[in-house]
């Protein structure tokens, strides 16, 4: 700390204003945020390790220089122990969606769009951040190796695996682990792997992405940081949220090189999806099972269903038949036997129901409710309307609902007869039934409407809103919008309120 203060004073002129201690990361690195008479306010890194902290040090001023979202690295201690840098704030990703985390993984739109810009910066910085990148600089070692694979496997062998006491044959499992490591170092590995690239690790400034934490980087694979970002056990994103984010790093990725195949990258992908999963559980399994820190022990649970949902892609994509075998006894162990968790609430008031009326993939993971769900009873409001003085407005703040454009049929407003009187008339009615054409519109519309409000009656919506447009909003956009209206009210029993625009007539059909 002495040495942080007396670098301060080198570099600002003065002793800082203020000292706050920061919370610590995984490592024995100590952050302090330091504060002038200004309130201007920079960090203070103290690391243990020389070698790491040039790593950072190095890596940050590169990724500077090619105009990566990286901090800037204000002043170097002379022996490198410890250096100051930009403040990005306090804002990290990881807290800026504890709402889903939290909930189970019930994402709002605000969150999924944080992760969707933070996905798509990854390969401007695994690509154009490799570019000119000297790793022998990197820390602990320079490239992605199969020895280094190798020591992650074993670590999860010795740290989680025989801790669970499952019986296992360790020669069979070891030749397994070789042809396992010799796969995912096979390809040209030119870009830059972060390696610890997860939430904590993202600040957000501006509501715009910064990496922090990438010292322990080093030259390899792409597909290993998309792993480890998105098959974080404790996030909880579903499976289509996360096929989502598959593809938008997928499409951001082809600014910065050429792609591989879709089908070969989500096959290279799942081997280091496995991969990342036994490696963080050796890492739950020391932290947790022997430093008995209740984080880890709580996020082995979550990381098994996800080992649990790789394996049933079978040896197609993991050609590795004994430690498939193993790795599925091991999911099978009581211990870690699946149990269904009860929905939870989100603090922003997102509402999550047991009874989904909706049949989702199991695969897709608990749903994101409607704030709207459950306020019932159902109103339907249906409108007629001309064209030429535009489509009703929605005064429900939802945005409107069906319109319908009864123009493709015969028009009775082209006959003497017809002229003065509206859809409501018996003779209007008699034209337009005579020939069938307005029966044959409605039945697809009766079928459509129908379905709809079912499923706003079974959610407990309040408000539906269909309009009926024509040429001048008194023959055939009054016949839809009255026969659609009585059709529901005496098919449903809900209320239905009716407002033939153009003609001046509101009518309330009242709930059954």
């Amino acid at each position: 700390m002495e040495q942080l203060l007396r670098l301060y004073k080198e570099w600002k002129g003065c002793a800082p204003f203020n000292i706050e201690k920061l919370a610590g990361a995984g490592s024995n690195r100590e952050y302090y945020r330091l504060t002038d008479a200004d309130s201007n306010t920079i960090i203070g890194v103290v690391g243990t390790s020389r070698d790491e902290n040039h790593a950072f040090v190095y890596l940050a001023k590169h990724f500077e220089k090619r105009q990566l979202p990286v901090p800037h690295v204000l002043a170097v201690s002379e022996d490198e122990s410890c250096y100051l840098q930009s403040d990005l704030g306090d804002t990290s990703l990881f807290d800026a969606i504890r709402g889903g985390r939290d909930a189970g993984g019930r994402y709002n739109l605000a969150e999924q769009e944080l992760l969707r810009r933070t996905i798509r910066e990854l390969p401007n910085m695994q690509l154009r951040g490799a570019r000119g990148l000297d790793f022998s600089n990197c820390y602990p070692q320079p490239e992605f190796d199969q020895e280094g694979v190798l020591f992650d496997l074993n670590y999860f062998k010795y740290c989680f695996l025989k801790a669970t006491e499952l019986d296992f044959h360790e020669l069979k499992l070891e030749a397994n682990f070789r042809m396992f490591a010799k796969d995912l170092t096979s390809e040209n590995m030119d870009s830059f792997l972060y390696r610890d690239f997860q939430a904590r690790n993202v600040m957000l400034k501006d509501g715009q992405p910064y990496f922090i934490d990438f010292q322990g980087g080093r030259k390899g694979p792409f597909y290993y940081d998309l792993a480890s970002f998105l098959w974080q056990a404790s996030a909880r994103y579903s499976f289509k949220l996360r096929r989502e984010l598959v593809f938008d790093y997928y499409q951001s990725l082809k600014n910065y090189t050429e792609v591989p195949s879709k089908r070969h990258f989500v096959n290279r992908l799942s081997k280091f999806v496995l991969f990342r999963t036994l490696q963080v559980l050796g890492a739950y399994g020391f932290r947790g099972y022997f430093e008995r820190k209740k984080h880890f022990i709580d996020s082995i649970p979550p990381a098994i269903q996800n080992l649990r949902d790789l394996l049933a892609l079978g040896e197609e994509v993991f050609p590795y038949p004994y430690m498939l075998d193993m790795l599925k006894r091991l999911t099978q162990l009581p211990q870690f036997a699946h149990t269904e968790e009860s929905m939870i609430s989100r603090t922003d008031g997102l509402k999550t129901i047991e009874n989904d009326v909706y049949q989702a993939n199991p695969l897709d993971g608990p749903a994101t409710f409607s704030k709207y769900d459950g306020k019932g009873p159902l109103v339907v409001r249906v409108f007629s309307f001309s064209f030429k003085k535009g489509i009703p407005e929605d005064t429900s703040g939802n945005g409107g609902g069906y319109v319908f454009d009864c123009r493709s049929t015969h028009n009775p407003g082209r006959y003497e007869p017809y002229k003065k009187i509206t859809g409501l008339d018996e003779p209007v009615i008699r034209f337009l039934e005579d020939d069938g054409e307005i029966l044959d519109f409605l039945k697809p519309v009766y079928k459509l409407a129908d379905h709809h409000v079912e499923r706003y009656m079974q959610r407990g919506f309040t408000d539906l809103m269909f309009s009926f447009g024509c040429t001048g909003g008194q023959h055939r956009s009054v016949y839809c919008a009255q026969h659609l209206a009585e059709h529901l009210n005496q098919k449903y029993g809900i209320e239905v309120k009716i407002q033939h625009r153009e003609q001046g007539i509101e009518q309330v059909l009242k709930a059954k």
